[in-house]
């Protein structure tokens, strides 16, 4: 690899702990995954942050994020997956974070006591309680609410958020809580609620000011709507059911969400590993820990270097933001009419001059877990050393992706 490293602290210590790894390969600077982990406890006010695992994708880590004061319990992925964090001792307090048709998962669950005293199931209708029901059978099942929380306006012909569940008000959820109480096997032990257009919404995107400055203003009405509609769903299910916990937020608003005295505690994932959608955001940027690197493979002319690969793109909307961006060296930049590629990724900027083949060129994700789809392990640093290397799910080989 080339010297020019040295030009980057940061860089240079990347290529030298990792000059024995062939790209493409993920990593993990452990010392910025702890200083986030530990921003977002002082954030949340003294609420306990559940992990949101599809944020990690990677058991040795989600350990690691437990073990630390302030964290408690795991937002899972799938059901299935849920049984296997409680199963193998990760966790004894599993919350799936959408609604399950796994006829398999759910026997799984029927079957064995421990899984049923760790796992909670998601409901937002009284088909997917049925549902449950006809595989589960007499079987004691914990539940939990599933509050829509997204903002709208015009008599609802207006939708800011993701379209999540049908309870949206609070007579929709007592009437849930009700129907769930009528049936003997099943315990509604929590409400959750995500508010994606304020948590996983970045109101400072770059070089778009004037959208900034009105996303702002919408997320801050959607906020107060929520903190009153929230807090009169949550008093109505309570004169129902003895409500263990009250979940809501994510990453990008664990300190506003931390502030509505009617939840209990706060889901965070992404803001550990730092992908660059939280780059746009202004209350809070996690410290970018986690990498993947791609090898130089071909210079087709002044200032444009070619990496293999690369076309690691983010789900959502597709739009440049989902795409990998180009961080080590500095300077470099996609092409707009190539873009991150299936098997190659031109990339243009000064730096690229001083790149040569077999140099690594190191990327971030977009988003958080999505980048252990394409690993199936991830080298952990520590100081000047790769001191693990962590199976992602993927490379577990379990069925819940």
């Amino acid at each position: 690899m080339s010297g020019k490293s040295t030009e980057n602290p940061q860089r240079a210590r990347l290529d030298r702990v990792t000059a024995a790894l062939d790209p493409p390969f993920a990593v993990v600077d452990l010392a910025a995954f702890d200083a986030n982990a530990d921003a977002l406890v002082a954030r949340a006010a003294g609420k306990p942050l559940r992990v949101a695992s599809k944020s990690v994708r990677c058991r040795e880590l989600l350990t690691r994020a437990l073990a630390r004061p302030g964290w408690a319990g795991v937002l899972a992925f799938t059901l299935a997956e849920a049984n296997w964090l409680v199963r193998t001792g990760v966790t004894n307090d599993a919350v799936v974070a959408y609604p399950t048709a796994d006829r398999a998962a759910l026997r799984d669950l029927a079957a064995d006591e421990r899984l049923r005293a760790g796992v909670t199931l998601m409901v937002d209708s009284v088909e997917q309680l049925d549902f449950i029901e006809s595989v589960t059978g007499s079987a004691a099942i914990r539940l939990c609410i599933d509050l829509d929380a997204s903002y709208r306006l015009a008599g609802g012909r207006v939708h800011l958020g993701v379209f999540r569940s049908p309870v949206h008000a609070p007579d929709q959820a007592r009437t849930l809580a009700e129907a769930i109480a009528k049936r003997p096997a099943t315990r509604l032990t929590g409400i959750m609620s995500y508010e994606a257009q304020i948590a996983g919404l970045g109101d400072a995107p770059p070089g778009r000011r004037a959208r900034g400055l009105a996303i702002r203003a919408l997320q801050s009405r959607s906020y107060q709507e929520l903190l009153d509609r929230r807090g009169k769903a949550v008093a109505a299910v309570r004169e129902i059911a003895d409500l263990e916990f009250v979940n809501g937020g994510g990453t990008g608003s664990v300190r506003r969400t931390g502030e509505d005295p009617s939840v209990t505690e706060i889901t965070a994932g992404s803001g550990l590993y730092g992908p660059t959608l939280f780059d746009a955001y202004r209350a809070w940027r996690p410290t970018p820990a986690a990498f993947f690197a791609q090898p130089v493979v071909r210079r087709p002319g002044p200032g444009l270097v070619t990496v293999l690969g690369g076309g690691w793109i983010a789900s959502g909307p597709a739009e440049p933001s989902r795409q990998p961006s180009p961080w080590l060296p500095a300077g470099l930049k996609m092409i707009g009419t190539e873009g991150a590629g299936e098997v190659q990724t031109p990339l243009r900027g000064a730096a690229a001059d001083s790149l040569k083949v077999g140099d690594r060129v190191w990327f971030r994700h977009a988003k958080a877990g999505e980048l252990s789809e394409h690993v199936n392990e991830l080298h952990l640093i520590e100081g000047d050393a790769v001191t693990a290397v962590a199976p992602t799910y993927r490379g577990e080989g379990h069925a819940f992706l």
